[in-house]
């Protein structure tokens, strides 16, 4: 069984957490979200999506709940797996003071998950403002840095100017993470979470309209399911033979292409498959098991629209070996 996919979502107080929260819950598209909070008294839940409450555990809407996990929150995430149905992601919002990393790496001391992306909220009218603080500075410095996806809210007031220079100053202070803007508070489910984590041990090759992002076909498809495809864009690609995968995970750091989120699984020369799963600049590949020597394989990546650089990253994979674009279950993409 793969692990439940794990999203850490920190920020400082007033950033925007619980109302990304509300957004993902409104949007879960089927899917079965357990979402951790500190306590209760502080979760900001929409009374529309509260079904019924018992104890520590509030039933919403569709199949999600939210459960409160105290000072133990290891013991919480235990219990997610175990649960009847078990959900299908998680999401983690951390208190305003937490630091977002300290809390992913206890998602490594629970059995049966895995860590998706740390994603941290910034408000745009105010971000500056706090890192400046004498008092909270050096907190919201430190969840900047350890983001791998910045979703910077409240940008619609703010300037064309003024928002180039706030992502000008993220990217000193964040270089690592990819920035996002959240519009009416709301940004694609899909960014955030990534690609799903696909069972993948038989096949190197998926077909082209192998689901690698949840729930939806690969490709632009699954941006227009979330409504979001006038913000994003994305490109799904097959390799013909095996490539060097670790020279595919150092392409697609590349800040210049503008990725946000990436997953792919691929075979080396070897003859192993490896899935790999790109968010903000960090990327992560897991090794699959044997495959063909020649089996290729397929990669999704997205990306905010403007940032997002389609020539580039299709010469990068070109530099990888023979491959080509393709459109969720039909041929190659006819502008490429």
């Amino acid at each position: 069984m793969n692990p439940i996919p794990v999203t850490v979502i920190g920020g400082y107080l007033g950033a925007g957490k619980t109302t990304l929260v509300n957004h993902l819950l409104r949007n879960a598209g089927g899917e079965r979200i357990a979402v951790l909070v500190n306590d209760f008294g502080d979760v900001g839940i929409d009374a529309e999506l509260i079904e019924s409450r018992e104890g520590d555990l509030i039933n919403l809407a569709g199949g999600c709940v939210c459960c409160s996990f105290g000072s133990d929150l290891v013991a919480a995430l235990m219990r997610l797996p175990k649960m009847s149905p078990p959900p299908q992601r998680v999401l983690i919002e951390t208190s305003g003071v937490a630091l977002p990393r300290a809390v992913a790496r206890t998602v490594s001391l629970a059995g049966g998950l895995a860590t998706d992306a740390v994603v941290v909220l910034a408000d745009a009218e105010t971000v500056r403002e706090r890192a400046a603080d004498r008092y909270v500075g050096d907190t919201v410095l430190g969840q900047l840095r350890e983001a791998d996806l910045l979703v910077l809210s409240k940008v619609d007031p703010a300037s064309a100017e003024a928002l180039a220079g706030l992502h000008a100053w993220l990217r000193a202070n964040a270089p690592q993470a990819a920035v996002l803007d959240a519009r009416r508070g709301a940004v694609a489910p899909a960014l955030l979470y990534g690609p799903a984590r696909q069972d993948a041990g038989s096949a190197s090759r998926p077909a082209a309209g192998t689901a690698l992002f949840a729930g939806q076909p690969a490709g632009t498809a699954t941006l227009a399911a979330h409504g979001a495809q006038s913000s994003f864009e994305s490109l799904s690609w097959r390799f013909d033979t095996a490539i060097d995968v670790a020279l595919l995970a150092t392409q697609l750091r590349r800040p210049e292409l503008g990725l946000a989120r990436a997953k792919g699984l691929v075979s080396d020369e070897s003859g192993r498959g490896w899935i790999v799963q790109l968010a903000g600049r960090r990327v992560e590949t897991v090794e699959r098991g044997p495959v063909a020597p020649d089996g290729g394989g397929t990669l999704v990546c997205i990306g905010a629209r403007g940032p997002f650089d389609r020539t580039a990253l299709i010469e990068s994979l070109r530099e990888l070996g023979p491959g080509k674009p393709v459109s969720p279950g039909g041929p190659p993409h006819p502008q490429a």
